[in-house]
């Protein structure tokens, strides 16, 4: 860590501890140079770190304030789901809202998918024109089933950031993340098995456990820790679980990112056990504090961590180019991959190993963090307007998804067929249940811009949730 990160940190702990409060002027930065002995320039660069985080925010011939917070609402408490395992259901709700997100006139608050308008995007265009100006015979053959080597390597350089030591060999090239998790779960689990999943938990990965005859146990999780270590131990010791599927670094759907001592614990459970650990960390680059959380893989020292992740929410989810490093199932997994896909598209593995390459892939994940934290504070801003008194609001540490809680006695499936009819889409939070728990809730997507059309749909959508409120 620089130095002028190292202070911001510490003013931005001191921020969030109170020392310094809402509103409050800042030390000049010719007094915290000499304080902290170090020169003006380190002293500019963390504050404009600051106010890039929206920490501070400077005024004309006065210096920094601390930015003015307005009253947050109240996040989720620890969920509540069905601790038995259970067989999935929600298919033809998963299925409604795929086909609902393909009208091209929807509000998408329902999607997974990030903004893919952004400048910083444009290089990864120039290369997949390079590419195909080259007009290469072998990209349009087959690639190895373990992917292109010279894409293995750059990944193996950026696995670096999160604290695992992984070589080109230790990882496998796949047709996004959906495929690596495919891969993951089929590696350690047969039909008839019981997996313990988050709850809520990403209905991508609900719905392939449902496919492959696989029940679930849906583990009790707070919206700022993560998932509970003592309920997951609980679990474990009641059923023969085979593995654990954990979103832990910037979660789909709560936003959270859990603390380092959890996914030791969390480990040391899988150890004590003997079972093994899917880890979908495809939001983990999307991290709002550097440097970038770690990855349970990276305190694997046994190979019982297979981690999954793709360019899909970083990039562009139409690239479709993931990867899976198994651990000590690789042999298993070649297999999975080779009866499933056998090779996966070389055009996009050559272009995203040549963004990264040249630096841009860096630049572009420093403006989408930057974006997306805008982003939430302005949807935070406009739920907390339009939405119902009461409700419960996730604050996502990573990532683009953020988890709404309406009183339980609310039902906002027939809200979500009347939105429709409004090209608004919302995603509720039934469809991340194995159980279809969570009517009450709901999960946003603000990665788009917060335009006037956005707002414009978000006030519908708080319009029909206060009716149902008022009507309850």
């Amino acid at each position: 860590m620089t130095r002028y990160q190292h202070l911001a940190t510490l003013l931005a702990e001191r921020i969030e501890q109170g020392l310094y409060r809402s509103g409050e002027r800042l030390p000049s930065v010719r007094s915290l140079s000499s304080e902290h002995g170090v020169s003006i320039s380190t002293v500019q660069q963390a504050y404009h770190l600051l106010e890039d985080k929206q920490l501070i925010s400077p005024q004309p011939r006065s210096g920094y304030f601390v930015t003015q917070r307005k009253a947050q609402p109240p996040v989720p408490q620890l969920t509540r789901p069905v601790q038995r395992p259970v067989e999935i259901t929600q298919w033809d709700a998963v299925l409604e809202q795929l086909v609902a997100r393909e009208a091209g006139d929807i509000v998408a608050f329902g999607s997974g998918a990030p903004d893919v308008t952004q400048p910083t995007i444009k290089p990864l265009w120039r290369e997949l024109s390079r590419i195909a100006q080259y007009q290469q015979p072998e990209l349009l053959g087959y690639d190895s089933i373990h992917g292109m080597r010279t894409l293995r390597e750059q990944i193996s350089r950026l696995m670096l950031d999160s604290g695992c030591v992984a070589s080109a060999d230790d990882i496998l090239i796949t047709t996004g993340c959906h495929e690596a998790l495919s891969i993951a779960i089929r590696a350690v689990c047969e039909a008839g098995d019981i997996v313990a999943v988050e709850s809520p938990s990403f209905h991508g990965t609900m719905q392939m456990l449902r496919a492959f005859g696989i029940k679930v146990v849906e583990i009790p999780t707070d919206s700022v820790t993560g998932i509970s270590v003592e309920a997951l131990e609980l679990a474990l010791e009641q059923w023969p679980i085979k593995a654990v599927i954990l979103v832990p670094n910037c979660n789909n759907p709560l936003g959270f990112i859990m603390p380092d001592a959890r996914k030791k614990a969390v480990l040391n459970l899988a150890q004590r056990f003997d079972i093994a650990i899917i880890e979908d960390d495809v939001y983990g680059e999307l991290a709002y504090e550097y440097p970038r959380p770690m990855t349970i893989k990276s305190m694997d020292v046994d190979g019982r961590v297979l981690l999954c992740s793709s360019f899909s929410k970083t990039l562009a989810p139409g690239l479709r180019v993931g990867w899976i490093v198994p651990g000590r199932y690789l042999d298993r997994a070649l297999h999975m991959k080779y009866i499933v896909t056998g090779s996966t598209s070389t055009f996009a593995q050559l272009a995203v190993a040549e963004f990264i390459r040249n630096g841009n892939y860096h630049r572009h994940l420093r403006r989408m963090r930057q974006l997306y934290q805008r982003n939430l504070e302005d949807f935070t801003c406009h739920v907390r307007h339009y939405f119902p008194c009461g409700i419960c609001v996730s604050r996502p540490q990573g990532g683009f998804m953020m988890w709404v809680e309406l009183p339980e006695n609310i039902d906002i499936v027939p809200i979500c067929c009347a939105l429709r009819e409004e090209h608004i889409h919302i995603a509720v939070g039934s469809l991340l249940s194995a159980s279809g728990k969570y009517r009450n809730c709901l999960r946003l997507n603000y990665a788009m811009p917060c335009d006037a059309a956005t707002e414009a749909a978000l006030r519908k959508t708080g319009e029909a949730l206060n009716q149902v409120v008022e009507n309850a």
